[in-house]
């Protein structure tokens, strides 16, 4: 049986798609290729992807988001099993799957680099239980 067809999609969700969903949709194709698709969307669009974020994920990891991804709206990604959000409290939007949870993440956009470093950390970890806990499937 061929794994790569039954690989679960995810798609990490926040409002402007720009920051935090983003930073999760690479850390995802980054740490999880192998585990499951990674995709990130909004109910906004922003012209760029936050430039603090592409500038520190290019500085931890390598990453440049700007060449592998853009702000796309939720209708813009493919049907997903799992549905993460950010934390966007009230604003947060649907998405229909099987499994959803809601990170609680703080918006470190406009905050120094320390906090932004203390989400994209939260980020990696989350994704890390998230491939224990679909392997454990």
């Amino acid at each position: 049986m061929n794994k790569e067809i039954n690989k679960p999609k995810v798609a990490f969700i926040c409002v402007h798609n720009s920051c935090r969903s983003q930073i999760a949709e690479a850390l995802g194709k980054h740490l999880a290729a192998d585990v499951f698709e990674s995709y990130s969307a909004g109910t906004e669009t922003k012209s760029q992807i936050n430039q603090d974020a592409v500038r520190l994920m290019k500085q931890l990891y390598g990453i440049d988001m700007e060449k592998t991804q853009r702000s796309k709206l939720l209708s813009s990604i493919p049907p997903v099993d799992i549905v993460i959000t950010m934390g966007c409290n009230v604003q947060c939007p649907f998405l229909p799957c099987k499994h959803r949870e809601d990170w609680g993440l703080d918006d470190p956009t406009g905050k120094c680099d320390d906090e932004f470093i203390t989400v994209i950390k939260q980020i990696e970890n989350n994704i890390l239980l998230l491939i224990k806990r679909i392997q454990d499937l």
